[in-house]
């Protein structure tokens, strides 16, 4: 009776201990910081920082001639990479699959011109702004009728279903035609089979500088510019905390600016 007893006692003591230390991996477990503090150290570990992006975005993200990934932001994520001292690796996919991508841990952080917003920031942790640049509306040259986002109402604007442009155009009552980038944008307005695309100014700038004979103009610019960040899944604290160090160090040193300078012929940080 008594080793009976004296077993139950013991099972009873075993359970408590069992119990404890569920509840203490269940709290490790659900502290961002443990999380957060594993991916970095993971990314130091590994040394390198996956990164995702488009590689059809010029001048932002895309192929040159030789077929290298280049572009402003594929330079300022191997900069920062460099800085954390690791190596950038990125994996290319399309705008609309960047997102998911990111969630499914398919790399640790996004650089493709992601504008900061208020509906991202609840699902997703932003770095400091890196650049600045205002939405425009691009019509054929021969339109003579748009010459204001409101102009745009009813008309037929090819965007990419998940950009901050298409909010853009939709809430200037554009009827949305879903394309996977720019050159597809510019494509189906040359071709007549659009009315007009919602884009970033430097891309469309950019754009025209390489093709001088498109069939396009920009007709408006909106007022306000809009700030895009580096983007990463929530949890992360610690590896934002160094990209934001970088991204200082960097404009600080002047590094920054000769990356804008190569790119765009001035300095976009935002002010």
């Amino acid at each position: 009776m008594k080793k009976w007893k004296l077993s139950i006692i013991m099972l009873i003591a075993l359970s408590m201990v069992l119990a404890a230390c569920g509840q203490s991996k269940d709290k490790e477990e659900s502290n961002g910081d443990s999380k957060e503090t594993s991916l970095y150290d993971k990314v130091k570990e590994d040394g390198e920082l996956l990164v995702g992006t488009e590689g059809t975005y010029p001048p932002f993200t895309f192929h040159d001639e030789s077929g290298k990934l280049t572009g402003f932001d594929v330079e300022i994520a191997r900069e920062v990479a460099k800085r954390l001292g690791v190596e950038a690796k990125f994996q290319e996919t399309q705008w609309d699959a960047m997102f998911e991508g990111l969630n499914s841990k398919r790399f640790d952080m996004i650089a493709n011109q992601v504008g900061i917003r208020e509906d991202r920031e609840k699902k997703y942790d932003f770095s400091k702004p890196y650049i600045e640049s205002s939405a425009v509306v691009v019509v054929s040259k021969d339109n003579k009728d748009v010459t204001s986002f409101e102009d745009i109402k009813g008309l037929t604007s090819a965007q990419s279903l998940t950009s901050n442009y298409r909010d853009i155009a939709e809430k200037n009552g554009a009827k949305i035609q879903g394309v996977e980038g720019l050159s597809q944008s510019i494509q189906l307005l040359e071709q007549g089979r659009v009315d007009v695309t919602v884009n970033d100014k430097i891309s469309i700038l950019d754009y025209l500088k390489k093709q001088p004979n498109a069939n396009v103009k920009i007709a408006a610019e909106a007022e306000d510019a809009g700030q895009s960040g580096l983007m990463f899944r929530k949890g992360n604290d610690k590896l934002v905390e160094e990209v934001n160090k970088a991204l200082e160090e960097m404009m600080e040193d002047g590094t920054y600016k000769e990356i804008s300078d190569k790119w765009f012929g001035e300095d976009v940080s935002p002010k």
